[in-house]
């Protein structure tokens, strides 16, 4: 008999804040703080790395576009997320693009200089690769997801993404996202997605009105055999 996969959390537990300033104040590290508004491009696929940013404020989508045109979505950032780090490791072009997907601001450091506040302060470093290996436990569980289940348990354990599932409160806000994004996100297309969003609204998992309210109760459908 074939083995089952084991269920999946829906979100890996959130990291403790920190505040970055203080560790590059502390080294006399350069840094810029950049805005950019819903929609605008950090980077693109295949420009030169440089640089490592860190969200201050809003959020961010990271997409993948293949030879034939195809967009995938792979990761949506929120406040306290690194990501571009990929220069880090020698990565010399980027291998996806960075959009803001709200309003967003954005601390940015040059490679050089951190990679100098890495090796100067410990205590960084440590949360630095605290955040790494979350996100890369994310990546497993996002692959396990898109093998072993089905577009509708993928849809509602990516709107528990979202919306910061984890927290103490009874309803989650999703921050604002089109159904083609979500497809992009799940590997489906958008009439599925529209098909299991309004399934999941008749069930009272979900409400929206203008903003989209995510019940916790809305688990039941990532755990469901």
């Amino acid at each position: 008999m074939a083995s089952k996969p084991l269920a999946l959390n829906p979100a890996t537990p959130s990291l403790r804040p920190f505040d970055l300033s203080h560790f590059l104040d502390s080294s006399g590290i350069a840094r810029r703080v950049t805005k950019y508004a819903r929609g605008a491009v950090i980077f693109s696929q295949g420009d030169a790395a440089e640089h490592v940013y860190y969200i201050q404020k809003g959020s961010v989508k990271v997409s993948v576009l293949s030879r034939a045109g195809k967009e995938a979505v792979v990761g949506m950032l929120g406040v306290g997320s690194f990501f571009g780090e990929g220069c880090l490791a020698a990565q010399p072009r980027r291998m996806a693009t960075a959009t803001a997907l709200t309003a967003t601001t954005l601390m940015v450091v040059e490679k050089p200089q951190m990679l100098k506040v890495l090796h100067d302060q410990p205590a960084l470093a440590d949360r630095f690769i605290e955040h790494m290996l979350a996100r890369n436990i994310r990546i497993e569980e996002d692959l396990i997801d898109q093998l072993f289940n089905s577009s509708e348990k993928r849809l509602a354990r990516a709107l528990l993404l979202l919306a910061r599932y984890g927290t103490d409160t009874e309803q989650l806000l999703l921050p604002k996202i089109s159904q083609d994004t979500l497809a992009k996100m799940v590997g489906t297309t958008r009439s599925r997605v529209n098909f299991f969003m309004n399934k999941f609204r008749s069930l009272g998992f979900i409400e929206y009105e203008g903003v989209i309210t995510v019940h916790r109760s809305l688990l039941t459908v990532v755990l469901h055999d």
